[in-house]
């Protein structure tokens, strides 16, 4: 710990404490659309899917990428800068990973799903088993959510921590 800077600290700090807002705000995000924009158009499927589909569809796969990738990138530079101070990097990177299978989950099965639920509501079709679907994709966006959120709360810790070593260190 004596060979760490104050400058080093400072730096760690700051980048730790912007990839939590960052998350903080993704969790927002997806906290609204999960209570208000997914209970709408899984309602009664494919009539529902109105809001997916058309010249005023909503479609916020810009919004999710931007923001994803932002989030992924300030959490990479966090674990960058907290390299040497183990118990945060050790952390960061057991969030990280959590954070990284949620997203592998999002796009191997979240990502597909909604990109046929729009191409429903674009060229209709779909089968029986639609609100079934649509039922478990919202059930699961719970979970996802919901894990999200636990890693963001997760990063509350190693902040406190980092600021604790921080000021200890003068």
């Amino acid at each position: 710990m004596n060979t760490i800077s104050t400058d080093y600290l400072s730096r760690a700090e700051t980048w730790l404490l912007l990839t939590t807002l960052v998350y903080f705000l993704m969790n927002g995000a997806q906290i609204f659309e999960t209570a208000v924009l997914i209970p709408k158009w899984t309602a009664a499927p494919p009539e529902s899917f109105q809001m997916l589909g058309g010249k005023y569809a909503i479609d916020l796969k810009t919004f999710w990428i931007a923001l994803h990738s932002i989030h992924e990138l300030t959490f990479i530079i966090a674990i960058i800068f907290c390299w040497h101070l183990d118990v945060v990097r050790n952390w960061l990177l057991i969030l990280f990973a959590i954070h990284f299978a949620v997203r592998v989950w999002t796009i191997l099965y979240f990502a597909p799903n909604i990109m046929e639920f729009q191409k429903i509501a674009n060229e209709g079709g779909g089968t029986s088993a639609l609100l079934e679907q649509t039922t478990l994709w919202k059930k699961l966006n719970y979970l996802r959510v919901w894990i999200f959120v636990a890693v963001s709360i997760g990063l509350l810790p190693l902040c406190s921590k980092l600021i604790g070593i921080h000021v200890c260190f003068f």
